[in-house]
């Protein structure tokens, strides 16, 4: 069996990547462009598995695409490749318009092209797994609800709105067109190898450097965390086992105050890392480095998934807590330094955006 990844040297692209190498026979052939996000040592170790390829192709350029489909043959689709971080989209929406929703229709197309000239049980097993986000459903603020996969769209964010636009083409096409198509909407991911711009590490790499830890607003929005790994295993399963139209929601059971999350990595720091100058210097703690900032333009107030189908329907359901997961995560921050100090090098500085 042979998976098309897109997307796959970025944070979840590559824990999913990690995750069919060692934990299935499964090839992968890993479609990504390397742009800021995209980092080939996430996936270390791929060459010597003897079942992986990479081509570095954008998904904005069709004509690769359909090449890299006629090259490789693959079995499955799994479509990661987007660009994700919230505050960026509010700095420059049109890179996320051209990737997310431009990026996508060509996917569907190069997708569509090859598997209509699919024979047999080539063309039925066919797949195209789109993974998206539970930001394209808004905000959940002031009510107990949880967001089910017949929750109606309702973005806030110039990214939101276009994963909004991408999951509409993905189930547009499978309607239109029959392509088989599944669609997963997770929640927030935190793991190793996460590109600092993302909370968790941010929090983790500037407490490390003793710089203030931003806190948008007050700190009490609230998000549903999901290890990536577990994430990995989900979509895995979703592509394999799942029904083709079907959506199905991805959540870690996890929901936790933006502060709290933050506290909670300077409580193991602490723990974990007790000789590190910056809390040493003052005797208080990495919690006195918590800055409160000027929130986020329409910044949501609360994300929660209910993730019951997928667990009654596949028999997934996350295997780390927030407190296992987080723990791991921090640890492997603290023992791989080289791979976020290289990526430290670059353009990326720790620094604030999203401001408008």
């Amino acid at each position: 069996m042979k998976i098309l990844v897109t997307g796959g040297a970025g944070f979840i692209g590559s824990a999913v990547v990690r995750h069919i190498l060692a934990g299935t026979d499964a090839s992968v052939i890993n479609v990504d462009a390397l742009t800021y996000a995209g980092n080939l040592e996430s996936i270390p170790n791929a060459e010597a598995t003897g079942r992986y390829a990479f081509a570095q192709v954008d998904i904005s350029d069709f004509a690769a695409l359909s090449a890299v489909f006629a090259e490789y043959q693959p079995d499955l689709i799994m479509h990661l490749a987007a660009e994700s971080h919230v505050d960026r989209s509010i700095d420059g929406p049109g890179a996320f318009i051209q990737t997310n929703v431009v990026g996508t229709y060509n996917m569907l197309e190069a997708a569509r092209g090859y598997w209509q000239e699919l024979n047999g049980d080539k063309k039925a097993g066919f797949r195209f797994h789109h993974i998206s986000t539970d930001e394209v459903y808004g905000d959940l603020h002031g009510t107990d609800d949880l967001f089910t996969e017949t929750t109606s769209y309702e973005p806030s964010s110039p990214y939101s709105a276009s994963k909004a636009g991408s999951d509409h083409l993905v189930r547009a096409w499978g309607r239109t067109f029959g392509l088989p198509i599944v669609v997963t909407n997770c929640s927030n991911n935190y793991g190793p190898y996460q590109f600092p711009e993302k909370l968790v590490p941010h929090i983790i790499l500037n407490a490390l450097h003793g710089k203030p830890l931003p806190v948008y607003g007050d700190g009490s929005q609230i998000r549903d965390w999901l290890y990536v790994e577990d994430h990995a295993r989900a979509l895995f399963k979703v592509v394999t086992e799942g029904k083709v139209g079907e959506t199905y929601n991805i959540g870690g059971h996890n929901e936790k105050h933006n502060i709290e999350v933050v506290e909670t990595i300077c409580e193991l720091l602490e723990e974990l890392a007790p000789d590190n100058e910056s809390s040493c210097a003052s005797g208080k703690g990495f919690k006195q480095l918590i800055t409160f900032v000027k929130d986020r333009p329409g910044h949501d107030a609360r994300y929660a998934i209910d993730a019951s189908k997928i667990q009654r329907e596949l028999g997934w359901v996350p295997e780390e807590t927030f407190e296992t997961g987080l723990r791991k995560t921090v640890q492997w921050y603290l023992d791989n330094p080289q791979w976020w100090q290289r990526v430290l090098s670059g353009d990326y500085k720790l620094d604030r955006m999203g401001e408008a």
